[in-house]
């Protein structure tokens, strides 16, 4: 009798625990074949604007994750298959190789994936396999809401208060204790390297406040760290907005991104937490950044490609916006001229995060003070950040450019005001500006108000040791 082999597809979804797609393709064969295909156009190519779509720290938390899942399934008695290409064309090859029935995985639902998505179907169509898709990405199942994806609310608060109360978390699919492995006779295959993708020198920056580590071992790690090691959890409302140190946030998202944590692993384990210390505003708040990432997908669902473009969900682009490159790299470079900026976008630069509070001021000073096209700003983050989801990312853009969700029109942030109050000593635009290290702290946000004396006694000269500001602090002290 012949033995029914499926393909796992692994993709945003690195991880054993409450894996779906996993769980399925277990239970509907007899051995399983898990895949990691690193698509050339992903992590090969650059964005419209030349950004590389996938910058380095990105690239090793990516290949740090498969070696972990690799690893993880060596240890359940199957293996990795590991390939650089395309995904339609190396899971059509191997389909035909092994004589799968089908390729199992958890549905993406931005554009690019569902183009490939799409193609492996048809592809498979061709051979009378199909594709089986489970969902992998959310807190919620999407039949358990009570309104169908089309009718998602445009606005988030009524998004959250028509679905905390009433509609249950599911519990994670547990961990397969074992894992059946199909006898193959070709290669595994090698996990590519840096180099192989144009990286020749990566290091991690000494200056990070953590050392994000790819994988589900290091996610889970994390979170037992952030909840039971340390209690962190109970002061994540306080701290979210502080910017420098491991802990003032729960640094779930790089995890989050790559699928090697689960949303609903998190939920319950906080739910398991506050059952036995007790929960507080806190522990909710973490619960309601949650909600924030299901939201930004089904708005991504419910709008497509509209989220990407420069009109936004409300198909309305503001005419002052320029593709302005000389702005756009002084800001990317973190050469504006406004430390609070240039500290973040330094900190992004260099590690590959960057603080919520750090990414809506800087996203705010592009695009209202700079007056630059929001779209070149959120590429760039699709570039740079560890952590890039496309529909949290482009979501986010969205709401801060003003074409997206946001019920408050006009929304602006003043980058003076910010940075006195979430940097009121300037120890985190010292952090990553050294060259502005001896000023004191009234000054440390305003080195374009600097008297010639003070320049000299503080040995700090806009346009001579430190850029000229792009903007006047001037106009947000006024």
């Amino acid at each position: 009798m012949d033995h029914k082999i499926a393909i796992v597809w692994f993709r945003q979804d690195l991880r054993l625990h409450d894996n779906e797609a996993l769980t399925a393709a277990i239970k509907a064969s007899d051995a399983i074949l898990p895949v990691y295909v690193f698509d050339e156009r992903v992590f090969k190519s650059q964005t419209q604007f030349g950004f590389p779509k996938t910058g380095a720290h990105r690239l090793a938390f990516v290949l740090e994750s498969v070696a972990d899942l690799r690893e993880q399934l060596r240890k359940k008695g199957a293996d990795l298959i590991v390939r650089v290409g395309k995904p339609e064309e190396v899971l059509f090859d191997l389909a035909r190789r092994v004589g799968s029935f089908a390729v199992f995985c958890n549905r993406e639902r931005t554009s690019e994936e569902v183009q490939v998505q799409d193609a492996l179907e048809k592809n498979l169509w061709s051979i009378g396999q199909e594709i089986k898709y489970n969902r992998g990405k959310m807190l919620y199942y999407t039949s358990d809401l009570p309104f169908p994806v089309s009718q998602t609310p445009d606005v988030f608060t009524q998004f959250r208060k028509e679905v905390e109360k009433f509609v249950r978390v599911r519990e994670p699919l547990p961990v397969p204790d074992a894992i059946a492995f199909p006898f193959i006779t070709f290669e595994p295959g090698t996990l590519p390297e840096m180099s192989d993708f144009g990286w020749d020198k990566y290091t991690k920056s000494p200056k990070a406040a953590l050392l994000f580590e790819g994988g589900e071992t290091k996610g889970l790690e994390r979170l037992k760290h952030y909840l039971w090691d340390t209690d962190k959890v109970k002061t994540y409302k306080l701290t979210r907005n502080e910017l420098l140190g491991a802990d003032y946030s729960s640094k779930f998202s790089p995890w989050l991104a790559q699928g090697c944590l689960s949303p609903k692993q998190i939920y319950h384990e906080l739910k398991k937490y506050e059952a036995a210390r007790g929960g507080n505003e806190s522990t909710y708040w973490l619960f309601f950044e949650l909600l924030w990432r299901d939201y930004f997908r089904l708005i991504g669902k419910k709008y497509g490609c509209r989220i990407f473009q420069k009109g936004g969900i409300q198909g309305v682009a503001n005419k002052s916006w320029t593709d302005d490159r000389d702005k756009l790299f002084a800001w990317v470079l973190g050469e504006t001229g406004i430390p609070f900026i240039d500290a973040n976008m330094k900190e992004l630069r260099d590690t590959g995060f960057m603080s919520n509070r750090g990414r809506q001021n800087v996203a705010s000073f592009l695009v209202k003070d700079l007056k630059v096209n929001w779209q070149m700003g959120a590429e760039y983050f699709e570039s740079a950040l560890i952590d890039y989801d496309p529909c949290s990312n482009y979501g986010n853009w969205n709401y801060v450019a003003g074409v997206g969700n946001d019920p408050r029109e006009n929304r602006y942030f003043n980058i003076l005001s910010q940075a006195k109050r979430y940097d009121p000593d300037g120890a985190f635009v010292r952090h990553w500006l050294p060259e502005l290290a001896a000023l004191p702290s009234e000054m440390v946000h305003q080195p374009d108000q600097l008297s010639k004396s003070q320049q000299e006694k503080w040995q700090v000269v806009p346009g001579k040791n430190y850029p000229k500001a792009l903007v006047s602090s001037r106009k947000w002290a006024s």
